[in-house]
């Protein structure tokens, strides 16, 4: 397995497809990256010689943030929102969609599962 970015990625599948398992690199980054590289778009990873590898990480490292920068600078972000106190923050803190879906119906994957209420009667 080749590592890059500090994570392990797939042998056997093409190197466009497996520089998506990096977070933060989806198909149009890894393109971008085939490119400058050189590397043609139908090898896979384990055809990939140690030179490629090396080219690919420094590329990645050099122009892209990726992992655990990425997810730090997500998370700092989220909390900024939550220490000014604004909207977004706030449906952050509550764990509600801070897009603008509604919330009356459906939402669960934000809200988690739905309770039931004692002593409701339905009408």
């Amino acid at each position: 397995m080749a590592r890059i970015a500090g994570v392990n990625i797939p042998t056997a599948k093409r190197v466009v497809i497996s520089l998506t398992y990096i977070h933060g690199i989806g198909r149009t980054k890894a393109k971008q990256i085939c490119e400058i590289v050189g590397v043609p778009s139908e090898r896979r990873v384990n055809q990939m010689t140690e030179d490629e590898v090396t080219r690919v990480r420094e590329v990645i490292d050099r122009e892209y943030t990726v992992e655990g920068d990425l997810r730090r600078e997500v998370a700092m972000n989220i909390k900024r929102l939550m220490d000014l106190g604004c909207y977004r923050g706030l449906r952050h803190r509550k764990g509600l969609p801070v897009r603008g879906q509604r919330t009356h119906t459906n939402a669960r994957t934000r809200k988690g599962r739905g309770r039931a209420i004692t002593g409701k009667k339905k009408a």
